[in-house]
């Protein structure tokens, strides 16, 4: 099946450098798209096939992978409109519910709603398909080939893919700023600016793999680093008293709320 990007920006480019890391597509079998042509200067050294126009995009692919902002996806869907009937289309675009799609594209055309994020660039991804779909076996399991090529794949129910999409979607940001955050503490008492962020950043991986390779619950491990009387128990106290855990509820709650609006 040949593949074709609209939008090469951040998400999009973390999909495409997913793709062509893990070689299940051809480089000549991918074709991608930007308004920002210096966007797609890199993966054509690649062999990536650059195309002139959106409309041309399509018609020389069978899947179409819809990865621009929110606020231009009606447009870009007017422009390609009649070239899509008999298309798949992914659509990673934020706030487009399954009925906003449906009514957006040809009768005849299929599509996917996938939520990813950027550590697809890197391997790590984890990306959400939403079980309803209008598509084929075959067009879904494409969809989660894309990418399970750079990460983990989870298929998730219409009535949670908002409130999940929050976490995936949404939560690396709010982990770099805790990996910031984290780091500038270690500066504060003279720890070097660099072997901080590593120190940070390499931590929380290694953390994150603990939850998910022991199935313990996170509250588990967490006491288990926290000697009675120690050091961890005075920092866990710290946050708590900080309110970070309802911080970031409420910063999930945000996300959430914006998506919804979005939708309308």
């Amino acid at each position: 099946m040949k593949l074709g990007f609209i939008g090469a920006g951040n998400m999009g480019s973390a999909i495409l450098k997913g793709v062509l890391h893990a070689g299940n597509l051809h480089a000549q079998d991918i074709a991608v798209t930007d308004k920002v042509q210096s966007q797609c200067a890199r993966f054509a050294q690649q062999g990536v096939r650059v195309m002139q126009d959106n409309r041309s995009l399509v018609r020389a692919c069978d899947c179409v992978l819809l990865a621009v902002k929110p606020v231009y996806a009606a447009q870009v869907l007017g422009e390609i409109y009649e070239e899509l009937d008999g298309k798949f289309v992914i659509s990673i675009v934020a706030g487009w519910t399954y009925d906003m799609l449906e009514a957006a594209l040809p009768q005849g055309a299929h599509f996917v709603r996938v939520m990813p994020n950027t550590p697809l660039a890197v391997g790590e991804g984890m990306s959400l398909l939403c079980t309803r779909c209008r598509c084929t076996q075959e067009e879904f399991a494409f969809a989660q080939s894309v990418f399970a090529a750079a990460g983990k794949v989870q298929q998730v129910e219409e009535h949670v893919f908002v409130a999940a999409t929050s976490i995936n979607g949404c939560g690396p940001a709010f982990v770099y700023q805790f990996i910031e955050a984290l780091a500038d503490g270690a500066v504060r008492y003279g720890v070097p600016r660099a072997m901080a962020y590593e120190l940070a950043a390499q931590t929380l991986m290694g953390a994150a793999k603990m939850v998910l390779e022991t199935g313990e619950h996170p509250g588990k491990l967490k006491d288990a680093v926290c000697s009675p009387g120690g050091t961890t128990i005075e920092g866990v106290y710290a946050l708590e008293k900080g309110g970070m855990r309802a911080a970031v509820m409420d910063a999930l709650a945000a996300t959430i709320e914006k998506t919804n609006a979005l939708s309308k």
